[in-house]
């Protein structure tokens, strides 16, 4: 085999490969296309957390990531409480607005897609966007895990009528 085909078949199968990535990955964001945007407002926020956001996927499927701007790349984040619901705030993406009334749940998770922590290592907040049940899956850096988790917990008791834990 000669230099030059040993080149071409290189640059052919690479070729190939960022091909199928680039369409799977325009697959999944077609499937999620009819995915209302998070931009309602949710109020004063009241207290921001700095963690590390790792992906939101639907409820039950764990390894499916719903690619949607702003929650389809994992990165730093703040996440604000307010009493009107939850903003999801990932570096260069921009705000995400998820209403109090969206709010299904939180708790505590082992892995998602691309990450698998310590035992209860993740956050995860489980909400409605739209008509699809999803997670958003977070690791906390600098907060201790049991005050954001009480913070994400406070916004269902309030979107209920309850006081606050």
């Amino acid at each position: 085999m000669t230099r030059e085909l040993a080149l071409v078949l290189v640059l052919a199968l690479l070729a190939w490969a960022l091909f199928a990535l680039w369409r799977g990955w325009n697959r999944r964001v077609k499937k999620y296309g009819h995915l209302p945007p998070l931009t309602a407002e949710v109020g004063t926020v009241a207290r921001w957390f700095d963690l590390l956001y790792v992906a939101t996927t639907e409820v039950g499927k764990p390894m499916e990531r719903v690619a949607v701007t702003p929650l389809a790349f994992r990165g730093k984040a703040r996440v604000g409480v307010a009493p009107g619901g939850v903003v999801i705030d990932v570096v260069g993406e921009g705000p995400a607005h998820i209403p109090a009334a969206s709010v299904v749940g939180a708790g505590l998770a082992t892995w998602t897609i691309d990450k698998a922590v310590d035992a209860d290592g993740l956050i995860f907040l489980r909400w409605m966007w739209g008509e699809l049940a999803v997670e958003s899956y977070f690791r906390v850096v600098d907060h201790p895990r049991d005050e954001v988790l009480g913070e994400l917990h406070s916004v269902m008791s309030e979107n209920r009528g309850e006081s606050s834990l």
